[in-house]
C-alpha cells in the first residue's frame, strides 16, 4: 500500500480512489455499457417502427426486433456486472479504509484513550468507513453517468439541435439547484457527526462503568444526561434531514418536470413534421432513460458531501501521530525521570508518590513521564522525546487504570504477549492481593473482565504491571476500588516486589503513602512539598487536610 494522503479529506478520497483504480474503471466501465445499451434501445426501437412497420417489411421488422432482444439481454448482463462492480468497489472503499484505521489503533496501543474518546473510534469504525466507500460511487457511476449524458445530448443533437441545447442548457440548472441543498448538508453534517462522536463515547463510558454507576445510585443520572444529549442529536438530526430530502425530491421530482418539458417539445417539432413518429419515440426514450443518470449525478453530489465529512473525521484520526520507532538510546543503566513542568523527580530503586487534589494532573505527570504525549521531561538528563519509543515502552510502563483486559485464561491475560510463566504469575497475583480472582490460572476472564468486579479487575491490571516487572513502573490510583485490609496487603506487597526498581504512584491512600520512600504533594500542577508521608503531615498543613480528607478521617 502506497503512502496514505491525509492531508485532507479531498485528497485522501483521491488516494482511496487511486489506490482502488482498476474496480473504479471496472465500474465505470460496466456502467457506460449499461447505459450505453439503455440508449442504444430506443434508436433501435425508432428504426423499428421507421423502417419495419410498412407493408411487405416483415424480415426488416424481425431485424430490428431481433437486435432490441440481443441488446436487452446484453443490457441486463451489464446490469448485473454493473451493479456487482459498484457494490465491491464501495465495500472495498470501506474495508480499506477500517483497515488504516484498525492499524492506526493498534500502532497507537496504550496512548489511544490519551488522544481520542473510544466513541469516536467506535463512529469511525462503523459509520464512516462506509460513508467513505459511498463516495466511490463518484468514480464508478458517476464517470459513466457523465459519459451517458453526453451520449444522449449527441444523439438528440442528431435527431434534433432543439432538443440537444434544452438538453445541455437543463443540466447546469439542476446542478445550481442542487449546488446549495448539498452545501447545507455537509455543514449539519459535520454538526451532528461531532455530535454523534461525543455521544458514543458517554454510552461507551457508561457502558464500561455500568455496574459501579448501579452500585452509587447514579445509573438513572447517566440516563436522563444521555436522553438529553440524544434528543439534542436528533435535533440536530432533522437539521440534516430537512436539505438531505429536498435533495432527495429534486433528485427524483425535477429529472421527471425536464422530461416533461422535452417531451413537450419533441410532440411540436413531430407535429409540424419535423421529426419522423419513430424519432419522437426514440426521444422519449432519450429522456426517459436521461432520468438515470441525472438521478444518480445527484446522488453522487449527496454521497460525496456526507463522504467528506466522514473523511475528515478519518484523516483527523489517522493524523494523530503514533510511536516513533526512530530515535535516540536512552541511558545505559537505570536513571532519573524528571518532569521539569512539574518539579517532580523519580529515582530508580524508590517508591515515589504523587499527592494531588486534582488527580487529571497527576495523571498527566505520568504521562509526560512516560512518553504519551509532548513531554519535554528527561530520562538521565536525556530528553525523553528524543528517545526511540520501543526502548520507552520496554523500560518505562505507565499502569492505566482503565486499560482493557483481553478475554483468555487468566495466565495469558497477567503475562499479556509474554509467554506465560507460572511462578511469576503467582508472585504477581499475590503482590496484588488478588488471590480470590486466581482461584485457578485457567480461570477464564471475559473481555474487559466483564467477569469480575471492580476492584477484582484492578487488582489483575496491577498483576499484569508487576508481572512485566519494568525498569519505572508508574501507576495512577493503583488501590482504588480495594478495601482498606486489601490496600494495606498490596502496598507492604507492592514496595517489597519492587525493590531496586522505581516506582511512581499517583494516590491519597496514607497507607501507600505511608510505603512510599519519597512523596511529592503538588499544588496547580506544581511540586510544592517533597519529603516523606510523616515529615509532610508534620509540615504541610495543606497535605495533611487532603490526605485525611481524602478518607474522611479526622485531623
Amino acid at each position: 500500500m502506497t503512502n496514505v494522503d491525509v492531508r485532507g479529506p479531498v485528497r485522501f478520497l483521491w488516494w482511496l480512489a487511486r489506490e482502488l483504480r482498476g474496480r473504479v474503471a471496472l465500474g465505470a466501465t460496466f456502467a457506460s455499457l449499461w447505459y450505453l445499451s439503455l440508449a442504444a434501445m430506443p434508436w433501435l426501437l425508432a428504426q423499428a417502427i421507421d423502417h419495419g412497420l410498412r407493408p411487405r417489411r416483415t424480415g426488416a421488422l424481425l431485424e430490428w426486433a431481433t437486435l432490441v432482444l440481443i441488446v436487452g439481454v446484453a443490457n441486463a448482463g451489464f446490469g448485473i456486472s454493473r451493479h456487482r462492480a459498484m457494490t465491491k468497489l464501495r465495500q472495498g472503499a470501506a474495508l480499506r479504509t477500517a483497515d488504516l484505521v484498525m492499524t492506526h489503533a493498534t500502532r497507537l496501543g496504550a496512548a489511544l484513550p490519551r488522544r481520542v474518546t473510544a466513541g469516536e473510534v467506535v463512529t469511525i469504525g462503523i459509520s464512516d468507513v462506509w460513508t467513505v466507500g459511498r463516495t466511490m460511487n463518484a468514480g464508478g457511476v458517476g464517470i459513466a453517468s457523465v459519459l451517458a449524458t453526453g451520449v444522449i445530448a449527441a444523439l438528440l443533437f442528431h435527431t434534433s439541435p432543439t432538443l440537444a441545447a434544452v438538453v445541455l442548457i437543463g443540466m447546469p440548472v439542476l446542478a445550481v439547484t442542487v449546488g446549495p441543498l448539498l452545501g447545507r448538508t455537509q455543514k449539519a453534517g459535520a454538526r451532528y457527526r461531532e455530535q454523534q462522536g461525543r455521544l458514543n463515547a458517554r454510552l461507551v463510558d457508561v457502558l464500561g462503568g455500568l455496574r459501579i454507576l448501579n452500585g452509587l445510585g447514579g445509573k438513572e443520572t447517566h440516563e436522563a444526561r444521555y436522553r438529553r444529549e440524544s434528543e439534542r442529536l436528533r435535533a440536530q438530526g432533522y437539521r440534516v434531514g430537512g436539505p438531505s430530502s429536498w435533495i432527495g425530491a429534486v433528485g427524483d421530482g425535477l429529472p421527471v418536470v425536464f422530461i416533461g418539458v422535452v417531451i413537450w417539445l419533441a410532440a411540436r417539432l413531430a407535429a409540424g413534421g419535423e421529426i419522423t413518429v419513430g424519432q419522437l419515440i426514440a426521444v422519449y426514450g432519450y429522456t426517459a432513460m436521461l432520468v438515470i443518470p441525472v438521478n444518480i449525478l445527484i446522488f453522487c453530489g449527496f454521497d460525496i458531501t456526507r463522504g467528506l465529512v466522514a473523511a475528515r473525521r478519518v484523516t483527523s484520526f489517522l493524523v494523530i501521530p503514533a510511536d516513533d520507532p526512530a530515535g535516540t538510546t536512552g541511558p545505559p543503566a537505570p536513571a532519573t525521570l524528571h518532569d521539569p513542568r512539574s518539579g517532580v523527580v523519580a529515582e530508580p530503586g524508590l517508591l515515589t508518590a504523587l499527592v494531588s487534589d486534582r488527580p487529571g494532573e497527576a495523571a498527566a505527570i505520568l504521562d509526560r513521564l512516560g512518553a504519551y504525549g509532548p513531554t519535554d521531561a528527561t530520562w538521565g538528563g536525556l530528553p525523553l522525546g528524543d528517545i526511540a519509543q520501543p526502548e520507552v515502552r520496554a523500560r518505562i510502563l505507565v499502569a492505566d487504570p482503565d486499560a482493557d483486559l483481553f478475554a483468555g485464561p487468566l495466565r495469558a491475560v497477567i503475562a499479556g504477549p509474554r509467554d506465560p510463566d507460572d511462578p511469576r504469575v503467582h508472585a504477581a497475583i499475590r503482590t496484588a492481593a488478588a488471590a480470590d480472582v486466581a482461584t485457578s490460572l485457567d480461570r477464564p476472564v471475559e473481555w474487559a473482565g466483564r467477569n469480575l468486579s471492580g476492584g477484582q479487575r484492578q487488582r489483575v491490571r496491577l498483576a499484569r504491571a508487576v508481572y512485566t516487572d519494568p525498569e519505572m513502573l508508574l501507576a495512577a490510583e493503583p488501590t482504588s476500588a480495594v478495601d482498606a485490609h486489601t490496600e494495606a496487603a498490596i502496598a507492604e506487597r507492592l514496595s517489597t516486589a519492587r525493590a531496586g526498581r522505581g516506582t511512581v504512584v499517583a494516590t491519597t491512600s496514607p497507607v501507600v503513602l505511608d510505603r512510599a520512600d519519597v512523596v511529592h504533594y503538588l499544588a496547580d500542577g506544581r511540586v510544592a512539598a517533597t519529603g516523606t508521608h510523616r515529615s509532610l503531615l508534620d509540615s504541610s498543613p495543606e497535605y495533611r487536610a487532603l490526605v485525611t480528607r481524602a478518607f474522611g478521617e479526622d485531623e
